[in-house]
């Protein structure tokens, strides 16, 4: 490969990457606004939205949502402090407690869920339809499993 397609190909990565890093916010920001009715943060509502339907341990949703479990552990212990999440025991771990919704946790996240339907429309209509946004979807999909194989070594 020349030079000059090598530094194409970064540059294109580094474009990408940063318009991501900036999607990323701007998603975090909207949803903020939108959490910030029912007490949430978009932090707060990713946590409870992971463990509405599935009781799972903290480091369980630290890997589904993508972040450090000390991350998720400090905003489980918010969640559990404001009556919206609860610990229970973990039959396959003594010490790693499931983290539940409990019935006003998942009520609040209805809530914002019901406000987030508005947006979806919005965006969808804005992106040319709900087949765009599903290609959109994919495509950051793929590129995530991506990343995590190389993360955990599968590539050079």
């Amino acid at each position: 490969m020349t030079r000059t397609a090598e530094s194409g190909e970064a540059e294109a990565f580094s474009r990408a990457a940063v318009a991501v890093f900036r999607l990323n916010g701007r998603f975090t920001a909207a949803v903020d606004r939108l959490a910030l009715s029912a007490g949430l943060s978009a932090a707060r509502w990713q946590v409870l939205s992971t463990v509405t339907e599935e009781s799972l341990s903290v480091s369980e949703v630290a890997r589904r949502v993508g972040t450090t479990r000390q991350s998720v552990q400090r905003i489980a212990d918010l969640l559990v402090r404001q009556g919206l999440a609860v610990y229970l025991d973990n039959p396959a771990h003594r010490r790693a407690k499931l983290l539940a919704a409990t019935e006003r946790g998942a009520v609040a996240k209805g809530e914002i869920d019901s406000c987030l339907d508005g947006l979806a429309r919005h965006l969808c209509e804005s992106l040319g339809g709900e087949e765009e946004v599903h290609r959109t979807a994919e495509m950051l999909r793929g590129l995530s499993g991506v990343l995590a194989s190389v993360g955990a070594g599968d590539s050079p």
